[in-house]
This record gives C-alpha cells, structure tokens and sequence, in this order.
C-alpha cells in the first residue's frame, strides 16, 4: 500500500478548511517534518512576502515515523518566512502534540491567510474546524491550555499555542505545547500571532502502526542493550541537557556576559548536577521516549514562587538568563525559564537579547527606561522578560531582537551583538567548537547549534560505539576542537546533511544521532524501514537531508539571501576576556573565508553567491526550484 500524507489547507481569511493527499513519489522526497514543511512553503508562499503579514504562509509537519511506540520520535517542525531574519524560518518541538497531531490525522497544516477575528483549529480524528478566541486572546499559555481542553470536553487534547508575546508580535515568540514545549526558534509564534491564529488543538484515538510491525518490535527490544552499550545515555536523563554546563564552562565553552568570556565564576551553582539535588521535582518526557531527559522544577519561596506546570530551564536557558546576562541564582533562573514559557518566547534570543541590551547599555549607548539592566541582577532580568512579551516601554525596542534594536541605535551597539542572519548564536562556541561557527553562518535559517555533530565527536575519547557510529557517515580522523580544515569541514556538512534528515524525519536529535545518543545511523534506517516499508539505505536518507539543505537554501536565494548573510558577528573574532582555557582566544577572519569557501564546494553551492548551483538541483531533483531560484 502506498504510503501518503495528509495535508489540511486552512484559509484563515476566508475561514475555509481543504484536505489533499500528497502521493507517495512527492512524499518520500520530503518526508515529513522539516523537509516537507519547506516544500509546502515553497509551492505556497509568493515572493517577498511580509512574514508578519496575511501573505505568509505557516505550515506545521509531522512525519511518517511520528506516534510510532518507540523514543524520539513526537517532533513537529513550524516552517514559514521568519520575522526575525527575513530567511526562511524554521523550528521543532517535542513533546505530545506531534504525535497526537498524527493520531488524528494529519501530516502536515497549512495555514495561509489571516483571521478578522482571534480563532483556533480543532481537528478531532480527521474532523477539522476553525472556532473563536476572541475570549482566549491576552491569556498566559497555562490558562490557555486548560480552558481549550474544558472547551473541546477532553483532558487528553494536545495543544499548539501563542502567548501574548505572539499575539504582541515579538520576532522571537515561541509556539507552545504542553505549556513547556517550544518551537522556539525563528520567531514562529509571532506569525501565528499576526494570522491572528491563538492555537491549534489536536485529539486522535487512531495511533499509526508501522509497516513492517515484526521487525519493529525487534529493533524495540534493543532498547536495554543499547542502553547498557551506552551509559551516557542513562546519565543525561539524570541530568538533562543542563547537565552540560559545569562540562561547557571546564573547557572554556560556556558564553558569558553577552558572549565576551567563556567561563562563569557560578557555574556549578547552577548546573543540571546541582538542579537535580535541589529543585528537581520530577523528570518529564515525550510521547513514548525512554530517556526522560525533561526537568520540571518548583519552588515556593515567599519572594520567588516557580509553577512546575512551566517545566524546568534546559541548558540553553540556564546559560542565556544565567551567565549571559551574569546571574548565578538558580532558582531565579528557573523562574526565568517559566515566564519565558508563560509569555511564550525563545529563552535563546530574549536572553541574549537582555545580555546585549546589558551591555550596550553600560557602554552608554541604551536607555533601558528604568529596567535597571545590569550583569549579575537577576530581578532585571525578570522585569525585561516581562516587559519585552507585552511591549512595554524598552521592552518594545528589545522585542526586535537585538540585531534590529541595534541598528536603531547604530554601529557600535550593532558591534556587540552576537547574531548570523539576525537571529541570536545559541550556547555552544564557535571559539572552543570551530566548526560549528561555519554551520552557524551557513545554516538557512540563522545561527543553530541542532544542526550538524559537535567537534567533539572526533576527539580520541568518544569511544568504540561513537567512532563506529560517525564512521557510517564518514571517516575523519580524530581532530581537535580548534581545527577548521578541509577535514573539519567535510565533517561538518556530512552530519549537517545527516541531522538534515533527522529533521525531517522528525526524530529527536538527544535520541537519535550520530554518535553518543541511544540510537545511531544504522538504527535510523532500520526505523525508517520497518516504520515506512521503504526498502531506504543510509545513502537516501543523508540525501533526503541534502535535499533539504538545498531547498531552505534556495528559498533564501529566491530572497535574495545569500553569501553576504553568510556571516559571523563581530565579537567571535574579538578575543575572549576573563579566565578560564580559551581566554585570548578567537576565530580568525582568514581561516572562517577559508572554510566557508570549503563548504561551498563541498556542498554544490556557487562560491560567489552562496547560492545552490542548478547543476546540484538538478542532482537532488529540485528542478522545480531551479525555475524560480537565481542559482547558476
């Protein structure tokens, strides 16, 4: 039997619902997630169009593995013209709601146009409809979620939402699920905000089955040695991903006052290790995962109340609230964390963009209208999250993002920001990990530390299991961190086309990768096997990711993005400040050209333009795009 997707075509203007199938022979290009995201994108959106304008197209995609009872697979990716760059945009989330998306039937959301009044979409087992939200418009994301499930009548309804940071349009809203879930990247939420779309509610009692159900199961029943295989694995669920952060801040990783050191004198002190001795109220999962790797926090500090319904601050958070911005209190920062998700905001770039508005204005070049910005106090830090969700005052200058805010101000403020295509660096260094500042430069959709393996996969010490693992990618030899050669290079586009895929397939990059999470390459084709029935093999599946490289990147090309957006900020070649092993250090302008020209090369782009090359889309079957790109 065939295997499809369905697609729900939502005219928000006229209040219309279509449902279409997408054959197989389009579907097993783009399967799902991020790739069919973009293609739905693509064949949908007009050129130029205003991301916060009707003309934007949001398209949510889950893929053919999603719901299957095995970990790490409940992603959904929201892809549109992001606010925050120009770029396109793109964004996962874990959680419940993929998988629930799928129970009840559908694959991928379309929604175009905009809403005269606030609405939300019910899709109830393959019925859909759009209802008001007039009364839901202005509530924070936890009130939200437990009035839209007394609405539909079921506690087990999933849902997808904006808080008033979306509906107020910051660049860098969020799209929540679960209340602690985020599409955080890209600026998703604030698109949903200007379609005057409040949130998308999802029930299905249809779980899909696998193709291949017998070799499914047995590819399940590894689960125990694969674990024993790997302790890492049960190590990260003790601890989360904040559990990386004593690690980042050992070996001069861990960005610190707005990305000028790389080391915090209260790293451990607020640490995952110290998180789970202290203010760990339980670990949270997804939809069917093993690993549990979710914190959920509380306190009841007279002063400092944290609602566990909120979750608990992943690394990301704790470093972009914390050392970003000089605040070693943990339980403050875990109140960040929950705000954030209150409001419904990317903790990466209302983070950094705090830190940077600390510094811009200690160096005098911001008034901050009486938020008290300064590094080391944490109560600013809570008064800006506030007043950047709703608007208010300074915080309407900062919910620009701090590219824009900068330029408002001019040149020196723009020369503190720390962004690649607008969009802020995540917390992971190009001046400790150097290939991962080149994946940060090229990546479509801006600065992503998701989007390709880590350096330090290639050190001697990853073990028999992680070298075997890379090794089915490809051989590179152990390099150091610092290294940006021809070698590093290669590296890094192969497991960027790989976590390509992964993206696509909608699969958690904490579960499954190419090295140290629980399931490696083999595995994943092995599930998209026995998930799908196609007869796949590794070589599809890492082109499958390189297809969709080239289409995120010929979308750009059709906006006329390119080389020039291609770059780093300024401070990465600054040397770094402070103490610590990389104190001193920098990234050259010398050896970033070098690489970046490397990169083009390797992947099929024109080195003069950044652009995909029609030769290389012709190659990946985007011929269709080539009609409409600028590519030579």
């Amino acid at each position: 039997m065939a295997l499809t997707a369905t697609v729900y075509h939502v005219d928000l203007t006229r209040g219309t619902i279509e449902k279409q199938e997408i054959p197989e022979t389009i579907y097993r290009q783009y399967p799902g997630g991020s790739a069919l995201a973009a293609y739905l994108v693509w064949r949908t959106i007009e050129p130029g169009a205003d991301p916060l304008g009707p003309d934007n197209v949001l398209v949510m995609a889950v893929s053919p593995l999603t719901g299957l009872a095995i970990s790490g697979q409940s992603r959904m990716t929201a892809c549109a013209r992001s606010p925050l760059t120009g770029a396109i945009g793109d964004s996962q989330c874990g959680g419940f709601f993929p998988a629930e998306m799928r129970s009840a039937g559908a694959d991928a959301i379309v929604f175009t146009g905009q809403a005269p009044e606030p609405v939300y979409l019910w899709l109830n087992d393959g019925r859909a409809e759009l209802r008001p939200a007039k009364h839901l418009w202005g509530k924070v994301t936890a009130e939200v979620d437990q009035l839209l499930k007394d609405e539909v009548g079921d506690p087990k309804a999933e849902i997808a939402q904006i808080g008033p940071a979306g509906e107020n349009r910051v660049r860098f809203a969020a799209i929540m699920n679960m209340v602690n879930r985020a599409n955080g990247r890209t600026g998703m939420g604030a698109v949903m905000g200007s379609k005057r779309l409040k949130a998308v509610v999802v029930r299905g009692t249809k779980p899909p089955k696998p193709a291949m159900a017998a070799e499914f199961r047995e590819l399940t029943k590894r689960l125990k040695a694969l674990q024993e295989a790997n302790p890492g694995i049960v190590w990260f669920g003790q601890y989360g991903t904040a559990g990386v952060l004593a690690i980042q801040d050992k070996f001069g990783g861990q960005p610190t006052r707005n990305y000028s050191e790389g080391t915090f004198e209260h790293a451990k002190e607020i640490d995952g290790t110290t998180l789970a001795k202290t203010i760990l109220k339980e670990r949270d999962t997804c939809y069917a995962c093993v690993v549990k790797c979710k914190r959920v926090v509380e306190a009841h500090d007279p002063d400092l109340v944290i609602d566990p319904v909120y979750g608990g601050p992943e690394y990301e958070t704790l470093t972009f609230f914390g050392s970003m911005c000089g605040v070693g209190d943990l339980k403050l920062l875990s109140r960040a964390s929950a705000d954030a998700n209150k409001y419904g905001m990317d903790t990466i770039s209302c983070g950094a963009t705090i830190a940077w508005a600390m510094e811009a204005k200690a160096k005098g070049l911001l008034d901050d209208g009486g938020l008290g910005l300064a590094f080391g106090d944490g109560q600013s830090v809570l008064r800006a999250i506030e007043a950047i969700a709703l608007r208010r005052g300074a915080g309407d200058l900062l919910a620009e993002g701090s590219l824009r805010a900068a330029t408002m101000l001019g040149p020196a403020a723009i020369d503190l920001t720390v962004t690649v295509k607008g969009q802020e660096l995540p917390a992971h260094m190009p001046q400790h990990k150097r290939s991962l500042g080149l994946v940060y430069a090229v990546n479509a959709f801006g600065a992503d530390h998701q989007s390709s393996e880590h350096d330090s996969a290639l050190r001697a010490k990853g073990g028999t299991l992680h070298r075997n693992r890379l090794e089915q990618i490809g051989s590179y030899g152990e390099l150091p961190l610092n290294d940006l050669s021809d070698a590093k290079v290669r590296f890094a586009y192969d497991t960027q086309c790989f976590y390509s895929a992964l993206d696509t397939l909608g699969l958690c990059q904490f579960v499954w990768g190419s090295t140290w999470q629980l399931y490696g390459p083999a595995e994943t084709v092995e599930l998209v096997r026995y998930g799908t029935g196609w007869d796949a093999t590794l070589e599809e599946v890492m082109k499958i990711g390189e297809r969709r490289l080239h289409l995120l990147r010929a979308f750009n090309a059709r906006e006329g993005i390119g080389k020039d957006a291609d770059t780093l900020p300024k401070k990465l070649f600054k040397p770094l400040e402070g103490k610590g092993p990389t104190a001193g250090v920098a990234l050259t302008p010398e050896e970033f050209a070098r690489a970046r020209e490397t990169y083009y090369r390797l992947g099929g782009f024109d080195p003069a333009t950044g652009h995909p090359t029609r030769a290389k889309l012709a190659e990946l079957g985007l011929d269709w795009v080539a009609q409409t790109s600028p590519a030579r």
